[in-house]
């Protein structure tokens, strides 16, 4: 049985809006907290929302401060330790959202020990927060700190109210010089440098985690598809596609539902608007009528009695005009309250709505690239094969004619060119070097310029690194002539 493992999730955001500050402080109404809980997608669980936690300055837990938005925090940051002269941009993201976790039982374990734990009731106010899921939140705090600088955390907050526990912080990503730089704070200056770092920072991770039983996550360039099934494959590939579909469909059918309650909320407060006009113009007339009755008992003008009988009957309707007006301006307040929420949630569905659809559009585009990547795996192959049967066959005055050209080549050493051209590809020309050479190629000089150019798709340039990699293949004498001229000017 293979140990638990750890989680790490990192999600630059241009800002940190109201909508998601107000989920990570758990900042919701009890009305909408009721539909958030009712909500499959979400899984919140109320009886165990007073458990949740931060981590603030100093590694200090205290119960989730709701006086301060994380979004304003983060504004603050900036403009405390931006350098003066650096450069923000419209697409600069100014936070880094990520979340901590791990395996859903070890991390139950840490939170609750040995405590029962309803699943799926919200009966679970029995439970007492356990001192180890706090170190566990003292440690990551820690080691967010030591990787972003203490001065650059907004939030840490530790939810222990979801079906797995999980630490959600929110940092600034601030350069060590000032610069507001994302990219540069979470890698490098290319996806291989990014994905080295990356790597990197779940290494160190996983030294805090080791004592809480969290392993280190299998690197996915290692557990990928390759080492499942093609039937495998294909079963998780549909699964995947049926999921987002789903969820996609899940989404527009809120979006409907809220759209039609977001309405009648917009009719139900223009009406009392209304309603509350006109009893402000009513209180306005009776007002008025006394004051006229009233001049007029002073003046003389009528039978005193009648004039006060008048005006006790106007002060009755005035009372009841006010506890009217009264009535209807606290419904008003509730129902744009209502309608606030309700647009809140629309904008939350909204968002997740959209990103279920670009992601059903990146896994698509994925999914292509992966078929057709196992789909020119296989024809190479078998083209592999057929060409060696072709040569075996040829006549030598007709094989003499295409001798030392790629065909050939490729036909005897495809899995060296290929590895050679792997090397290329990723970058490591050095290494590509050294392979060839390994293999009785003629290599080439680590001097020698090379690189994706700025406006090469994947294609193009996989295929300059299959023929420099041909030629890198070849014996040192067959580098110059015509081979070490067709080189000079790849």
């Amino acid at each position: 049985m293979s140990s638990p493992k750890q989680m790490m999730d990192f999600k630059p955001v241009k800002s940190v809006d109201a909508n998601v500050g107000n989920e990570h402080q758990r900042d919701w109404s009890d009305e909408l907290f009721e539909r958030k809980a009712k909500n499959p997608d979400h899984n919140y669980d109320r009886s165990r929302t007073a458990l949740n936690f931060q981590v603030g300055p100093g590694g200090v837990i205290t119960t989730v401060d709701k006086s301060h938005r994380i979004g304003d925090r983060v504004e603050e940051i900036i403009k405390k330790h931006l350098r003066p002269d650096a450069r923000v941009t419209a697409v600069s993201n100014h936070a880094v959202m990520v979340v901590f976790g791990g395996n859903r039982e070890r991390m139950r374990e840490m939170a609750f020990g040995s405590q029962a734990l309803n699943e799926y009731e919200e009966t679970n106010g029995h439970l007492v927060r356990q001192p180890e899921i706090e170190r566990w939140a003292k440690d990551i705090y820690g080691f967010v700190c030591c990787e972003f600088g203490e001065e650059n955390v907004a939030s840490f907050i530790v939810h222990l109210d979801e079906t797995g526990p999980h630490a959600h912080c929110v940092f600034v990503p601030l350069t060590a010089d000032g610069r507001l730089c994302s990219k540069e704070v979470l890698g490098g200056k290319n996806k291989i440098e990014a994905r080295q770092h990356m790597r990197d920072l779940h290494t160190r991770l996983a030294e805090v985690n080791r004592k809480y039983g969290l392993d280190c996550g299998d690197d996915i360039q290692v557990t990928g598809a390759r080492h499942r099934s093609t039937a495998e494959y294909n079963r998780d590939l549909h699964r995947e596609n049926a999921q987002l579909e789903t969820l996609i469909s899940d989404k527009s059918g809120q979006l409907g539902q809220l759209e039609e309650q977001i309405k009648k909320a917009e009719t139900r407060v223009k009406g009392l608007t209304t309603m509350i006009a006109h009893l402000e113009r009513l209180e306005v007339e009776l007002n008025d009528e006394i004051a006229q009755l009233e001049s007029d008992i002073e003046n003389g003008a009528g039978s005193v009695s009648e004039l006060r009988c008048r005006i006790a009957s106007l002060e009755s309707q005035l009372e009841s005009t006010g506890q009217k007006l009264a009535n209807k301006r606290d419904k008003l307040k509730l129902a744009d309250r209502q309608l606030a929420e309700l647009q809140d949630e629309l904008h939350t569905v909204k968002e997740k709505r959209d990103s279920a659809q670009k992601n059903y559009h990146e896994f698509t585009e994925k999914n292509q690239e992966q078929v057709r990547m196992r789909l020119t795996d296989a024809v190479f192959a078998r083209m592999v094969v057929d060409v060696r049967s072709l040569l075996e066959a040829m006549p030598s005055e007709q094989k003499a004619g295409i001798d030392g050209e790629f065909l050939t080549a490729i036909v005897e050493q495809p899995n060296e060119i290929l590895k050679c051209a792997m090397y290329l590809f990723l970058g490591y020309l050095d290494g590509a070097t050294q392979f060839a050479q390994s293999c009785g190629g003629g290599g080439t000089s680590s001097d020698l310029p090379w690189g994706r150019n700025p406006d090469e798709d994947d294609r193009r340039f996989a295929y300059r690194c299959m023929m420099q990699a041909h030629r890198m293949m070849k014996p040192s004498q067959q580098k110059h002539g015509i081979a070490g001229h067709i080189a000079g000017h790849l």
